[in-house]
């Protein structure tokens, strides 16, 4: 056999990406998708985006499919991972960046809004990352994300900031509880970046604020946190493991 037709039987790595719809997730599901991967992009409403972004990615190329699942429900997220192994034939790398946020000081937050962000934020990457648990292949990377806001302890990101907490002590225990599977969980956690997400309700003085306090000068943008990604899940990133990789210019 030649080395070109053994080559040429490497099975495509997989990758879904919850969120994949807009901002840092639809970055990433494209920046994977750039590295070889067949990407699955997750999205809970945004069907329109979520096909944007698949057009996005075989216009250039690569192969991807959407499908939509609400990460905090068990069954639908069981359905996100069989249709992606019956479409791609198994899943290689899972990288989980639905989340949402309501900000507020405690006194004043509201708690429905609060348990929003709980199931969204903590369920949700518990039951994606249980699927991933159960699921990925030998030299797969689960990759979860927190925020830097929890070490800047910014006043408003209270209940936010708590549940990224969650995020990244379920991260460092799972690294651990997955022993001997040669797969890494490390979690990716964005300074300010300038997604929709982050610039919704933000005035232009607040928002060069924030882009003047990293040493860098500037706000981060979903590529410089999709370069992150693309480099856990790679082979240059197999031996960072159980790790929060701050993201963030240098803002703390």
């Amino acid at each position: 056999m030649t080395e070109h037709s053994s080559t040429s039987h490497t099975p495509r790595r997989v990758a879904v990406v919850t969120g994949g719809s807009r901002g840092i997730g639809r970055e990433s599901a494209e920046r994977l998708a750039a590295d070889g991967y067949a990407v699955v992009v997750n999205y809970a409403g945004n069907e329109a985006e979520a096909d944007k972004t698949v057009a996005a990615i075989t216009e250039a190329g690569g192969e991807a499919i959407a499908v939509r699942a609400d990460v905090a429900d068990e069954t639908e997220v069981a359905a996100l991972f069989d249709a992606t192994e019956s479409a791609f034939g198994g899943v290689d790398v899972v990288v989980h960046a639905a989340g949402v946020m309501a900000l507020a000081p405690l006194v004043d937050l509201d708690l429905d809004a609060l348990d929003r962000m709980h199931r969204t934020n903590i369920r949700g990457t518990f039951v994606v990352d249980q699927q991933a648990a159960r699921r990925l292949r030998a030299g797969g990377a689960l990759i979860n994300f927190s925020s830097s806001v929890l070490a800047l302890a910014i006043p408003g990101y209270s209940a936010y900031a708590a549940t990224k907490g969650a995020v990244e002590a379920m991260t460092l225990i799972v690294a651990r509880e997955l022993r001997g599977r040669d797969v890494t969980v490390n979690a990716v956690a964005p300074g300010p970046t300038a997604t929709a997400l982050f610039l919704e309700g933000k005035d232009e003085e607040t928002v060069a604020r924030m882009a003047a306090q990293p040493p860098l000068e500037r706000l981060g943008t979903p590529r410089d946190i999709a370069e992150v990604v693309s480099f856990l899940a790679g082979p240059a990133g197999r031996w960072v493991n159980g790790q929060v990789l701050r993201a963030n210019g240098g803002i703390a």
